[in-house]
């Protein structure tokens, strides 16, 4: 029961450093406005494992790969040490770090979706409810890749604009089927590991 606990607040604190890197990443990506409450505790969170990190890879093409990285890092660690916790022998196999490298990159995709599955929702609710909010640029620079191709296929229905809506639906079917598997099978491959 102690044991669940502990890694329940492991994965907890370290989801909510990884989700922060990763809104950095996204934000720089997607050329998100900086100026605002959001982007500023994200800095702040993230700076002490970015910024050195950014001295050994350099960005490419815009993209922020140090914190990129940082959020792979993160991730590995996390999974190190709740397999460490468990007792596990694994280690020493040399089938495990590939696989956890691998799940670690999973794990990234599956939170970058949740991430996605925020932004959507906070940007559909100001959308509808405050569209002159300050903070309403920050989202709309994040959601926008992934909204305009549905915008331009689905109409207005009514002067409502229903593509949060399917967006929200596709990313939870890629959560459902090829992600879930991905996952399924690396923790697989590890239990298999663990027994070996």
């Amino acid at each position: 029961m102690m044991m669940q606990a502990a890694v329940y607040v492991l994965e907890t604190i370290f989801h909510l450093f990884v989700l922060a890197v990763l809104t950095r990443f996204y934000a720089q990506a997607l050329r998100a406005p900086f100026r605002n409450p959001i982007a500023d505790f994200v800095v702040a969170l993230t700076n002490f494992a970015v910024k050195p990190m950014r001295k050994v890879i350099p960005g490419v093409l815009g993209l922020d790969l140090a914190s990129l990285l940082v959020a792979w890092f993160a991730e590995i660690l996390l999974l190190v040490i709740v397999y460490a916790l468990a007792g596990s022998q694994a280690f020493v196999n040399p089938g495990f770090w590939p696989t956890i490298l691998m799940l670690a990159v999973v794990k990234l995709l599956k939170l970058s979706l949740y991430l996605l599955l925020g932004v959507v929702m906070i940007q559909a609710l100001l959308s509808w409810f405050n569209p002159f909010h300050p903070i309403r640029p920050f989202f709309d620079a994040l959601s926008r890749p992934f909204l305009s191709p549905l915008q331009r296929i689905i109409p207005l229905i009514g002067g409502v604009d229903l593509s949060p809506l399917v967006l929200l639906i596709i990313v939870q079917v890629i959560l459902m089927a090829p992600l879930a598997w991905l996952e399924t099978e690396a923790a697989t491959i590890i239990l298999r590991l663990f027994a070996g």
